[in-house]
């Protein structure tokens, strides 16, 4: 039977759906599975040992995947598969960017300020969705090609449903006057709001580690929050929403806070109870769509 390992909760769940009925009898690990954040994850002993066995091996590719190469340099199965998404992505994939009124990160060394950092965040794409999964149908066709026929019907079903929401952002965004959105966290939607031609400000970059924004980030948000004549104020699942609050109370005006799901903290109780790829984007529409119409 199929053995697959999975980073991040995005890649688990298009396994699944790639998968269909052959889910049950395939082994699928979901490394992150305790809702931890992929920005601080370290694999245990055990998690290695699952990695050096298994047919395939799907991980993001950005700076958080650093612990990766050493454990694939000892993995024992010498036909394991592995996909970097981002390197199917390619030129797709999009530097960081610092936006004005961002907090700095701290920087630890002059040398770091070469390398360009790019966004992980690459599954809050719908369109990069669709090219993900059909990279990855075809390596687990590859491996079991006697079920290719159906894990690439299963595919073309995931895929018009995807299509199918990413038609209904575009609409929804289309038609809303608001263009722009303001958050008070970390901001890991830049690949998202690419897609619709939205534009942010936040208070860090997406990959932060920083907590404290500084009195000049808070004023510069919400002096925006004021310019925009913004109505919400977002944050990201398990904010504690204090730079929201922060922001909102300087800014004077009556504001709400509304939180979007960055798909970076899916528990196996989440999962237990039914969420997928699709119904946490579908959240996230939802909530839009209280703003923006």
């Amino acid at each position: 039977s199929l053995n697959i390992v999975c980073t991040i909760f995005p890649e688990y769940d298009w396994v699944k759906q790639i998968l269909g009925d052959k889910a049950e009898n395939a082994k699928i690990t979901y490394l992150l599975d305790k809702g931890l954040d992929l920005h601080s994850f370290q694999p245990t002993a055990d998690d290695i040992m699952k990695i050096s066995a298994c047919d395939l091996f799907i991980y993001v590719g950005g700076e958080s995947d650093g612990w990766v190469e050493d454990t694939l340099a000892e993995a024992v199965n010498d036909n394991m598969k592995v996909i970097n998404l981002m390197e199917i992505l390619g030129d797709s994939a999009k530097a960081e960017e610092i936006k004005e009124g961002m907090q700095a990160e701290e920087k630890e060394d002059s040398e770091e300020d070469e390398e360009t950092e790019y966004d992980e965040h690459i599954w809050l794409s719908l369109k990069n969705a669709e090219i993900l999964c059909t990279e990855i149908e075809n390596v687990i066709s590859e491996i079991d090609l006697a079920n290719s026929a159906e894990y690439k019907s299963n595919l073309e079903t995931y895929i018009s449903q995807l299509d199918a929401l990413d038609n209904d952002f575009q609409s929804l965004i289309d038609s809303s006057s608001v263009k722009t959105l303001v958050f008070g966290d970390r901001f890991p939607f830049r690949y998202f709001t690419d897609d619709y031609g939205l534009d942010y400000y936040a208070a860090f970059v997406g990959c932060s580690a920083e907590t404290e924004a500084s009195f000049e980030t808070i004023k510069f948000l919400a002096d925006k929050i004021n310019e925009l004549d913004c109505d919400t104020v977002f944050t990201l699942e398990n904010s504690d929403h204090s730079i929201a609050d922060t922001i909102i109370s300087t800014s004077g005006k009556k504001v709400d806070i509304a939180q979007l799901n960055s798909l970076q903290s899916v528990s196996e109780s989440d999962i237990k109870n039914g969420a997928t790829y699709l119904s946490l984007m579908q959240k996230n529409y939802d909530v839009l769509k209280g703003v923006l119409s």
